[in-house]
């Protein structure tokens, strides 16, 4: 079996996904996805899936981390103190993931909820698009999964070799 959780599991808000191989039996694959879901979720996907987990969620909470670190520096710009900016910040990432996971809405329609017409969200919303922050958020993906790709590729190469 092999398990890519993340970090928030610390706090019991991880988010882990597995691959059994053809030699685990359904027991064991339930013992460990049970260990999982006790310190957040746990999926389950195929072996080939495992990079492209290791750039979403594997490296996903440094991205949020960066947001929330940008967020509160941009309050901080503005005038807030930094220690209100930064809870205010991480608060609003936090909300914001739990909207997505109760509501089980679309992202785009939760985030036109709050852009309302010639305000100040769908002007920020202009502001972030014109800078390529979706783009930025996929080539991270990109990047993170076609260097664990590599580094599985090297490991492998390494275990055969031997």
């Amino acid at each position: 079996i092999r398990v890519m959780p993340n970090t928030p599991a610390l706090v019991n808000a991880g988010a882990a996904v597995m691959a059994t191989g053809e030699n685990v039996d359904e027991e064991d694959a339930d013992l460990v996805q049970d260990y999982f879901k006790s310190i957040g979720i746990c999926e389950e996907t195929s072996e080939k899936m495992l990079d492209a987990v290791t750039g979403v969620s594997g490296s996903g909470p440094a991205y949020a981390f960066m947001a929330i670190e940008a967020l509160a520096d941009g309050g901080v710009k503005m005038g807030l103190p930094r220690d209100l900016a930064l809870k205010l910040a991480a608060q609003t990432l936090f909300g914001a993931a739990k909207m997505v996971l109760e509501t089980k809405k679309h992202p785009g329609e939760l985030k036109d909820m709050v852009c309302s017409a010639g305000g100040t969200t769908i002007s920020a919303m202009h502001s972030l698009e014109r800078g390529g922050f979706r783009g930025i958020i996929i080539d991270a993906v990109e990047t993170a999964t076609n260097k664990a790709r590599e580094m599985s590729d090297a490991l492998q190469a390494k275990e055969e070799k031997n």
